[in-house]
């Protein structure tokens, strides 16, 4: 499958009950020649209008943290685990995670990533470990399969927690020394 026939696919998809309350599906955005790949957990209500992922608040704070490190969404591919938004921004369900999956995999083949950063709990449960702790593991690196995973605290829980913050901008650094360890920055 190519980008277009994926997409496409992806845009008709019903394979949970996400679909029949979606403005949009959220597919994603940025660079799809990007070694470096973020994914958050599903869309918020921003992201369900606008049909992107990281639009509202969260999204404006991800676009600062990736200027501390010399990026922007023109250099990185940005995703989420489920492509529709889940009811009152709850957490998706295992039902609707397991649903997407497939198109998150295919995303995942055509961009060949390097690094992948998951954006919270969510996101490293279902590609690090199910039992990932983001409070003790993120700003650690896993491999698997050849691509290094590091997992950092959700923009949207920044925003709730400031206190947070300190350690995300040692994540940050963290990513970019391996970007530039990796020729990616």
């Amino acid at each position: 499958m190519d980008w277009d026939e994926l997409y496409s696919a992806c845009m008709d998809c019903h394979g949970c009950d996400l679909a029949d309350t979606r403005t949009n599906v959220v597919f994603g955005v940025g660079s799809r020649a990007s070694k470096l790949v973020f994914i958050g957990e599903g869309p918020g209500e921003q992201e369900d209008i606008k049909g992107e992922p990281f639009v509202g608040r969260a999204g404006k704070l991800l676009d600062d943290e990736l200027a501390i490190i010399g990026l922007d969404r023109s250099k990185v591919y940005i995703c989420n685990i489920v492509k529709c938004r889940p009811p009152r921004n709850r957490d998706p369900l295992n039902t609707e995670q397991d649903a997407c999956a497939k198109w998150l995999e295919a995303q995942m083949a055509l961009l060949q990533p390097k690094i992948v950063v998951c954006l919270g709990r969510i996101a490293a449960g279902a590609l690090i470990s199910p039992d990932f702790r983001i409070t003790r593991q993120h700003g650690q690196w896993f491999e698997k399969d050849g691509i290094k995973y590091m997992a950092m605290y959700h923009p949207a829980a920044l925003l709730r927690d400031e206190s947070k913050r300190p350690e995300t901008f040692v994540d940050l650094k963290t990513l970019q020394r391996e970007l530039i360890s990796h020729d990616i920055l």
